[in-house]
């Protein structure tokens, strides 16, 4: 059985909304993360790296790790740990280091 967090403390919070992650609808709540509405969807790495092109999602989930980088609404290095869900927002997946232009 999964607990509901919000069961447990009563919680009554406004309507949910949708974000777009890579192409894709994600369900979130007001005042979650990124990187909480992505968990809760299952997903758990949204960005690979520079070199190899490994797997990357949340680590610390603080915003020390720099791993769980993505492009939102089309600005890259984005930690999904600290940056507050938003309806509508376009979301994706980030490769490398979010600087190709550069390379």
């Amino acid at each position: 059985m999964r607990r509901n967090p919000l069961d447990l403390v009563r919680a009554r919070p406004e309507p949910g909304f949708a974000f777009s992650f890579d192409g894709e609808p994600v369900a979130a709540l007001p005042g979650q993360t990124l990187a909480a509405a992505l968990w809760q969807a299952d997903r758990l790495a949204w960005r690979t790296t520079r070199r190899g092109g490994r797997p990357r999602g949340a680590f610390c989930g603080m915003g020390a790790c720099f791993d769980c980088l993505v492009e939102l609404d089309g600005v890259p290095n984005v930690r999904t740990c600290l940056a507050p869900a938003r309806p509508d927002a376009q979301v994706r997946t980030q490769r490398g280091d979010g600087h190709a232009d550069l390379d």
